[in-house]
């Protein structure tokens, strides 16, 4: 295979970066890493160079690594990264940032505007309130459907807030009762800045991931999540493909959206699913890599070299259809869960059934199952796992010691 130009992939903590760090090199695209040189994605064996991330925005020290790499594409993971890269034009020399435009990027970020978008395409959206200073909110409480769920409309704005008040960001809070609701509200009154308050939609969780090329997908593929870390909600643990033969007018719909938000590369549409009514709640679209990306990297759905390829070599012929029938599970966070509901901890999710025993079964057969894949060991590239287990075992020890 011939050598490709180099790719920069900023982040390397986590198996999302892992994923895409592997894709790329498996493709023969050489991977310089910034970030900790501790971090999972940096003991791969398809991470030719690692840089530690300099301190300051990207437009200070990115300019200067891609000439000293020869680097013609770059890619981020979270969302911060995201928004200091947005800011920078979208070609630096020959090199693509290969990340959303701001305007995008700014809408997917902010669920109302999202939801409102989604809204005017027909999507079905869950009754939603953002509470502001002014409203009736006692009146308010009494006419919203409970359970609710308290999440926040744009995390990377209100966490500066939160944290400089003293108060904790929570990524979703479950309401049952107006009284419940109401003391919710008090707590960030002094702040006066509240989460956004949705209606809570039984089902499973069903991502819809797409590549957008100029109004149109170009990659395809979706999963459907069966555990989740914490359970009530939270990191994809164990997730399965989904058919391409199924939610067929639901995918149509999901290019539709992203179309009218007029995005660029790789999205997940994320949905509750409610197989008895076959009504598809949109939770939100997630606009930087997602947490079950390696699931989508076993089946051949690679939306990093998607980018890439296009981006960097032209190419223009359809991706090939990935593989619908594997499954993949996220081992630590996925075994926390299970230890988490065998000592009968307590779920938040008012509707959330806890089966111990049957998870524990499905836990153990799972090793033996010839679908399951995992997002971070691979006999092909062991040294992130030793890795992996090397940093708990550290942090279980110092934990001892204090």
């Amino acid at each position: 295979m011939n050598r490709l130009p180099c790719a920069i992939v900023i982040g390397l903590e986590n198996a999302i970066s892992l994923t895409i760090v592997r894709e790329l090199g498996r493709h023969g695209v050489p991977v310089h890493g910034v970030g900790p040189a501790s971090g999972i994605a940096a003991a791969s064996r398809y991470c030719t160079d690692c840089t530690d991330r300099p301190s300051g925005p990207a437009a200070d020290w990115l300019p200067d690594l891609i000439a000293r790499t020869g680097a013609r594409a770059v890619f981020a993971i979270s969302e911060t990264d995201l928004l200091d890269l947005a800011l920078l034009p979208p070609m630096i020399g020959d090199c693509h940032i290969l990340v959303p435009r701001a305007e995008a990027l700014n809408q997917v970020i902010d669920k109302r505007r999202t939801l409102a978008v989604a809204s005017a395409q027909g999507l079905l959206i869950p009754r939603t309130w953002q509470p502001m200073a002014g409203d009736d909110f006692q009146a308010h409480a009494a006419s919203m459907p409970y359970p609710l769920v308290a999440k926040w409309a744009n995390p990377p704005a209100v966490m500066p807030l939160l944290e400089r008040a003293g108060l904790d960001w929570v990524k979703a809070e479950y309401v049952r009762t107006p009284d419940a609701l109401q003391a919710l509200l008090a707590r960030y009154r002094p702040v006066g800045i509240w989460p956004m308050i949705q209606q809570y939609c039984s089902g499973v969780g069903l991502g819809q991931m797409l590549f957008m090329a100029d109004g149109d997908a170009t990659l395809h593929f979706q999963h459907r999540r069966l555990h989740e870390w914490p359970p009530e909600g939270g990191v994809s643990t164990l997730c399965r493909a989904e058919p391409r033969d199924r939610h067929g007018p639901q995918m149509a719909l999901s290019e539709q959206l992203l179309r009218a938000l007029g995005w660029q590369g790789p999205a997940m549409v994320e949905y509750r699913y409610d197989a008895g009514s076959d009504h598809y709640w949109l939770m939100e679209v997630n606009g930087r890599f997602w947490g079950s990306l390696p699931l989508a990297g076993h089946c051949h759905a690679h939306f990093a070299w998607e980018a890439y390829r296009r981006a960097v070599l032209g190419e223009t012929d359809a991706a090939p259809l990935p593989r619908d029938t594997l499954r993949a599970r996220y081992m630590v966070p996925e075994t926390k869960r299970l230890l988490r509901l065998l000592m009968g901890g307590k779920i938040a999710d008012p509707f959330f059934r806890a089966r111990p025993w049957r998870d524990l079964s499905t836990y153990l057969l799972g090793f033996l199952d010839p679908r399951m894949r995992y997002y971070v060991f691979s006999f092909s590239d062991p040294r992130p796992l030793l890795r992996d287990l090397g940093q708990i075992v550290r942090k279980a020890l110092r934990r001892d010691k204090s």
